[in-house]
């Protein structure tokens, strides 16, 4: 196929928008992004850059009309409803009517939003009880990675994008106003099941506003429990979660934002952090890692089986982010899986990504945030260390996305096997950060000194395939969730005889190498965390605020665009 010059205009570089880039990228073509910040700088950027086609992945932006209107290159967004649907709440919508086949359109920009002609459109099968955050990651991306191949295939047949007929009775779709608050809103005395509905078409934004322990919050992360009581009423603790009583069930809370003050900025905290002293006479519930009568059904972040000779150590936390408190969890857990009679130890996330390194968000709620990055910062270090001296055979099961001292987490395992279609990043300077994790010893371990340094400098993302080309993966699953699970148990079964090498790299660890190591990484985030050398603290907040770039780096902006190529 032709290479293409094409223009990604996003409002940031997310998981989506990376898997975009990357899939261009693979398929031969010359990508670039701009991020979008002011509407006319961001038309002159992408002029500038002499594009062929401009495809917006994630744009929450109008576009620009000096890109639509007579620019001479089609501009195509990325709109995750199905043909003829329109307005900016599609997946909350899809979600709350309890929709069970929704899709993905790609359609050219014009003056009304959404209402172009369409190029392209996929649609799946809805699972029931997904929450908008998943459902976007999943379903939603794997629809649009095909639109977007679908679009470049048609642009150069020279394909003429087709307006909507809505007298046609197979287009489902219809304008749908964005929703509010009082859209959103629950009464605790409704089924635990239908509040549940409600946050999960909110998850990651906006989340829902709720009276809760003489309060208001923007409640996340529910999770349905068989336990009853008076509705509205906090029934016990358990890790970073609250569990609240509905009108029938309730629902373990994993996450809050109090809703601020006129002039205030809050942001997203577990739970128990943000309801601090309000939980004092809440019953806490100090769960087994290995056993529980009610596992499956309840709140349960860190769980265990043992299938034959593998042991499966699953880990689930909100958004992939491991705080002080989750990581010494996690390291109390790895020691009981690690005295356990097995061979090999399975050590995966669930649903959602895999690990993005340490909490930014309760750092950064922290009375001195640069304290408690060092505390983090140690604590996830005990983890990777964990798994490196397991006397088991270790594999990764990375099925989400992986970013900083994530990747390295997945890459202390001996073997590491990833879903098909994640996104790694294997690198911490956007943080301002130098980089702990053993990434000093593992990421040399797995693809050289020399390819470990580039990664870290370049600070771009990789997907599956190339991650195991440079031999950080030594296999890629089905992106099937549950396929993927099924594949993943039975490799980790058959590991030591698939990668015998690897097996016998155990018996040649060099601790002391490793110790060493540590002391390096320790001491350059010192400086880092305690010392804010690089701007850590004032990234940090950035993130936790969501504050948007003031410009695309330079590192998305491919030679072409820059006028070199």
């Amino acid at each position: 196929m032709q290479a293409l010059r094409i223009v990604l205009l996003s409002t940031a570089f997310n998981g989506l928008t990376q898997r975009a880039w990357l899939d261009l990228r693979e398929s031969g073509h010359h990508p670039s992004v701009v991020l979008f910040t002011d509407a006319d700088e961001v038309a002159k950027q992408v002029v500038a850059a002499r594009p062929q086609l401009v495809i917006c992945p994630f744009l929450k932006d109008r576009v620009p009309e000096a890109l639509w209107c007579g620019s001479g290159f089609p501009v195509v967004i990325v709109h995750p409803g199905i043909v003829g649907d329109r307005g900016a709440s599609a997946l909350d919508w899809a979600i709350m009517d309890g929709e069970t086949r929704w899709g993905v359109t790609a359609l050219q920009a014009v003056a009304e939003m959404d209402a172009g002609p369409v190029w392209s459109s996929r649609e799946f099968e809805l699972p029931p009880g997904i929450r908008k955050s998943e459902l976007y990651n999943g379903p939603v991306s794997d629809a649009a990675i095909f639109c977007i191949r679908d679009v470049v295939e048609k642009f150069v047949a020279g394909f003429r994008p087709q307006p909507v007929d809505y007298a046609d009775p197979q287009v489902r779709g219809r304008l749908r106003p964005n929703l509010k608050q009082a859209d959103r809103a629950f009464d605790w005395r409704e089924p635990a099941a239908a509040i549940k509905r409600r946050i999960d078409a909110a998850d990651g934004q906006p989340g829902v506003l709720a009276e809760l322990a003489g309060g208001r919050y923007f409640v996340y992360d529910a999770h349905l429990d068989h336990r009853a009581g008076e509705p509205g009423r906090i029934l016990a603790v358990h890790d970073d979660a609250v569990l609240v009583a509905c009108g029938e069930a309730s629902l373990w809370l994993g996450a809050l934002r109090r809703q601020p003050a006129p002039g205030e900025e809050t942001f997203k905290r577990p739970a128990r952090h943000e309801l601090g002293r309000l939980l004092d006479d809440a019953p806490r519930l100090e769960w087994a890692v290995d056993s529980h009568p009610h596992c499956e059904e309840s709140y349960q972040p860190i769980r265990y089986r043992q299938v034959g000779q593998v042991g499966e150590l699953t880990f689930e936390f909100y958004n992939g982010a491991f705080s002080t408190e989750q990581c010494q969890r996690l390291t109390r857990a790895l020691q009981w899986a690690k005295r356990q009679d097995t061979r090999t130890l399975l050590i995966r996330s669930g649903r959602g990504s895999f690990c993005n390194g340490v909490h930014l968000n309760v750092i950064q709620a922290a009375e001195h945030p640069g304290e408690e990055a060092w505390r983090n910062i140690q604590a996830i270090d005990d983890v990777c260390l964990e798994i490196l001296t397991a006397p088991q055979l270790t594999v990764a099961g990375i099925a989400g996305n992986a970013g900083a001292g994530g990747v390295m987490l997945g890459l202390a395992a001996d073997v590491a096997l990833a879903r098909q279609g994640v996104v790694l990043n294997p690198h911490y300077q956007t943080m301002g950060l130098y980089g702990s994790e053993y990434w000093t010893y593992t990421l040399p371990r797995a693809v050289g000194g020399e390819t470990a340094a580039r990664l870290w400098k370049d600070c771009l993302p990789i997907g599956a395939r190339q991650a195991w080309r440079l031999g950080m993966l030594q296999d890629i699953g089905p992106r099937d969730p549950q396929a993927f699970s099924r594949w993943l148990l039975s490799e980790a079964a058959g590991a030591a005889r698939r990668w015998p090498e690897l097996a016998r790299r155990k018996e040649a660890l060099d601790v002391s190498r490793l110790a060493q190591c540590r002391r390096t990484e320790l001491e350059e985030m010192r400086q880092d965390m305690r010392e804010n050398r690089n701007q850590f603290a004032e990234r940090c907040q950035g993130f936790v605020l969501k504050r948007r770039a003031c410009r695309t780096p330079e590192r998305l902006i491919e030679d072409w665009a820059r006028g070199d190529g």
